[in-house]
């Protein structure tokens, strides 16, 4: 499969994913059940209805993350960019780009990325341009 109909495919299931479990997000009431003599009843319900919100929540915030840097990538395709680290310049190994074709940066400079926080250029590592995307 070429690589802009894989972007463009992944970028439709991910936007789809988001679109799906925003209409899924209700406001949801404990359920509680009359008469339940427990005086914790209400309080667990409440509890559990937060918890699912949050995962709902923290699901969405990297759905909308993942669509970001899949058009990202889709304008780096455009650009004559794509495959190419934005850190260092070099070629991302096929491999990388297969497992997640929105990624931007090779293994050794996301490494970097992840233990120093993500100031490469300014630090002095990379030939980027310091920034990420």
């Amino acid at each position: 499969m070429d690589t802009r109909k894989r972007l463009e495919q992944e970028l439709n299931k991910a936007v789809g994913r988001l679109r799906q479990l925003e209409g899924s997000v209700e406001v949801e009431e404990p359920q509680g059940v009359l008469g339940d003599n427990s005086p914790f009843a209400d309080e667990v319900d409440e509890i559990q209805a937060s918890e699912r919100r949050e995962i709902g929540f923290a699901t969405r915030e990297l759905l909308v993350e993942r669509v970001n840097k899949l058009v990202t990538a889709l304008e780096r395709l455009n650009d004559g960019e794509y495959g190419q680290c934005v850190e260092c310049g070099e070629a991302i190994a096929p491999a990388r780009l297969r497992v997640m074709p929105e990624v931007a940066t090779c293994v050794r400079c996301q490494d970097r990325l992840e233990r120093f926080g993500g100031q490469l250029a300014t630090a002095g590592f990379g030939g980027g341009d310091g920034e990420e995307e």
